[in-house]
């Protein structure tokens, strides 16, 4: 299928390593112009050039997401590089689950006010574009309780409803916006992989619960990202697309 990307312009946050690499990596296969941000500037050249390899424009550059004027100098930034935005993809998390000050402080600043910001620093460059469309990566956590209820759980709870909000508010403008929610995703340096080494215990009480018997790759929420995002989903707006092996049993 032709998912109509070829030419895009796409922005990634968080997009050096597991689910934001995938994201960014299959645009860049279908032909569409990726920038991407993340922390470590060397992880960014890496993967800016791995994109470059598919053919298309690419850049990035090294940011914390939660400096709102870091973040919108490199929307505006990438704008000029690629030439326009077509379709963002919010993407970071603090991953700071827990119930102290420090975790909310830092779901509010990072999950939440990352997003916020995106958005609105890309908004003028999404209104010229005629096949507009913003993902909100939240998370099951935000709709079902599990073992990261508090900060995290609730931040990703309003990223969907965030999300819900601006596709009223943005689809006169021909702006799209869907939430994702991926379930347990493993990979290298990710978080599941981080709990397996320090918390067995839970790790292996994660397992237990998926009905596939594995955990998610990074590459498999990509496919729904990247599918919600292009022209061919031009009806689907205002959707949260929960991609997980049929782990939650939410209704």
């Amino acid at each position: 299928m032709d998912l109509g990307l070829k030419g895009k312009n796409v922005l990634v946050t968080g997009g050096s390593k597991g689910i934001g690499l995938a994201v960014a990596s299959l645009f860049a296969k279908e032909g569409a112009n990726v920038a991407i941000c993340a922390r470590n500037a060397d992880e960014v050249t890496r993967v800016v050039g791995s994109l470059a390899a598919e053919g298309v424009k690419s850049w990035g550059r090294s940011i914390d997401v939660a400096n709102p004027i870091a973040l919108k100098g490199w929307v505006e930034d990438a704008s000029v590089q690629l030439g326009g935005i077509d379709i963002v993809v919010c993407n970071v998390s603090a991953l700071a689950v827990g119930n102290s000050q420090e975790t909310w402080e830092n779901s509010f600043r990072v999950d939440m006010m990352h997003t916020v910001n995106s958005v609105a620093a890309a908004l003028p460059y999404l209104e010229q574009s005629k096949s507009a469309s913003i993902v909100i990566v939240s998370s099951v956590s935000g709709f079902e309780i599990d073992f990261a209820a508090g900060s995290y759980g609730a931040f990703k709870a309003a990223l969907i409803h965030y999300a819900k909000g601006l596709s009223n508010q943005l689809i006169g403008k021909g702006i799209r916006v869907n939430a994702v929610s991926p379930g347990n995703t493993y990979f290298e340096g990710g978080i599941w992989q981080t709990i397996e080494r320090g918390s067995p215990d839970l790790f292996k009480t994660a397992m237990s619960l998926n009905p596939t018997a594995r955990m998610g790759t990074p590459e498999e929420v990509a496919s729904g990202v990247v599918f919600i995002a292009s022209p061919v989903a031009s009806r689907i707006s205002g959707t949260n697309l929960i991609i997980d092996g049929a782990l939650t049993k939410a209704v």
